[in-house]
């Protein structure tokens, strides 16, 4: 039996916390034993199996010099304790602490994926330096540096992060099966306070700064007065949600810009949805995105790494430079005008082949990713 033990900050709602999740719970028990070890506290710690989570009560997402050398050493006797073959961490703190006490304690095989990077083009650039060599530093002790987009990938290899590191593209996945819902699309409007009639706009993800909530509520200011039949909709929760809500009272739009927080039915909130829409300045793979497309929706984003994998403009949606409000909403009004072009581009992503996408998938390639590794160190 290989002992595997993921390692991740904290589950909090989002693909890459999912998707960990289900990787725990799906492979193949007859050869894994999988555990997961994150920080206290998280929305979806009531999903990992019983038994299967351990907590590491230093690991927080803020950066603590003195908490995360704690969280250090906490780490190291967590994994001693249980002493895996493989170690496989996610994110971005997790990925760093995480790398280096699986290599301190010995652990023949350490895998981290990259869910996107804790750096960005709009942090101050010697912060952006400092990250970069955090994380050309940690694939020293990596064998393996799973990479969720194209995009993604590349950058790494401009900047020198993955070197001689194995670096192999295992998708973010979907349960595809699921989507689109099988459910009422009228029920589910009359739930959420969506008029049958309306034209629903949808997005989905965490009301923080990465995913730029801001200009998805000036883009339904913008274009909610000249589009009567509109309704916007954004379903997340997070730090931003209280501010995002006072902003919609503001603007006369209580009932025009809707805040339905965090959900557990984004699906059928998808099936119900007319048009998709992302404003986020950073992305590894916005997993939303895969399965609005799933779904059939003609989406409106912003061309962020994974984005560009999956959104080709013009075709089953539009990609807008990150940041370009203007176009942004021009094309969203093109979309909410157009009834034909919606059905044009809702008919291409209907269409799409999204079988590399698939979350068994996923699960089979990091499962051979493992063997292979260890079959490499002859265990």
């Amino acid at each position: 039996m290989i002992k595997v033990l993921h390692i991740i900050t904290k589950l909090e709602f989002g693909g890459a916390q999912s998707n960990t999740i289900y990787t725990v719970s799906h492979l193949n028990s007859a050869l894994f034993d999988a555990n997961l070890v994150t920080g206290p506290g998280g929305m979806l710690d009531e999903k990992v199996a019983p038994g299967s989570i351990i907590y590491a009560k230093h690991l927080a997402r803020p950066i603590r010099p003195a908490a995360d050398f704690l969280a250090l050493l906490e780490l190291r006797a967590i994994i001693r304790a249980h002493a895996p073959l493989v170690v496989h961490t996610h994110s971005s703190k997790a990925g760093i602490l995480g790398r280096l006490a699986a290599r301190s304690a010995g652990v023949p095989v350490v895998v981290h994926t990259f869910h996107g990077f804790g750096f960005h083009e709009r942090q101050h650039p010697l912060k952006k330096l400092f990250f970069i060599f955090l994380e050309k530093f940690c694939a020293l002790f990596s064998d393996a540096l799973i990479f969720v987009s194209s995009a993604n990938l590349d950058y790494a290899r401009d900047r020198g992060i993955c070197g001689s590191v194995n670096c192999p593209l295992i998708r973010s996945g979907i349960p595809l099966k699921d989507y689109p819902a099988a459910s009422d699309r009228a029920a589910k409007r009359r739930e959420l306070g969506v008029p049958e009639d309306a034209l629903l706009i949808v997005s989905i993800g965490n009301l923080k700064p990465q995913k730029n909530p801001a200009h998805f509520i000036a883009a339904a200011t913008r274009l909610a007065g000249g589009h009567k039949s509109a309704v916007f909709m954004l379903v997340g929760g997070g730090e931003g949600l209280q501010a995002a809500r006072d902003l919609a009272k503001e603007a006369g739009l209580e009932r025009r810009l809707l805040f339905p927080g965090w959900r557990r039915d984004t699906a059928e909130i998808l099936a119900a949805a007319d048009i998709f829409a992302l404003t986020s300045l950073w992305e590894g793979l916005p997993r939303s995105l895969v399965e609005a497309i799933r779904t059939g929706l003609p989406s409106v984003c912003y061309k962020t790494d994974g984005v560009a994998d999956l959104l080709y403009d013009g075709a089953n949606g539009y990609a807008v430079e990150p940041g370009d409000l203007d176009t942004f909403c021009l094309r969203l009004k093109e979309l909410i005008e157009d009834p034909a072009r919606r059905a044009e581009m809702a008919e291409a992503a209907a269409r799409a082949d999204l079988s590399e996408f698939d979350i068994d998938r996923m699960v089979r390639r990091q499962e051979e990713l493992y063997s292979g590794l260890l079959k490499k160190k002859g265990m």
